[in-house]
């Protein structure tokens, strides 16, 4: 998912935990995946922006899947004054870095 779009998100974990009341199922944990050199941030507080989820479930961890080929290259990109370094935010908020 894009980072951007909470809104779908707390829609998304809504029906998840809805449904698995419904059906009568222990929900054990959901992993969401954003696309590409995403801000994590945005995700993240998700969990805690929404009484409902927040109440429900818990942000366990962030896992941040590295390109190990192209890692520095991202690393060192200059960016313009005011523009984060997706790459370098992404592993900062890791608690995990898994590399590819």
């Amino acid at each position: 998912i894009c980072c951007t779009v909470r809104g779908d998100l707390i829609k998304g974990l809504r029906s998840i935990l809805q449904r698995s009341v419904a059906n009568g199922q222990r929900l054990d944990g959901v992993i969401i995946e954003t696309t590409g050199l995403a801000d994590p941030a945005p995700v993240a507080q998700t969990f805690f922006a929404d009484d409902y989820v927040q109440a429900r479930m818990v942000l366990d961890g962030i896992i941040t899947v590295v390109d190990a080929k192209h890692v520095l290259q991202h690393l060192r990109e200059e960016k313009p004054e005011g523009v984060e370094n997706e790459a370098v935010e992404q592993i900062a908020f890791a608690d995990r870095i898994l590399l590819n």
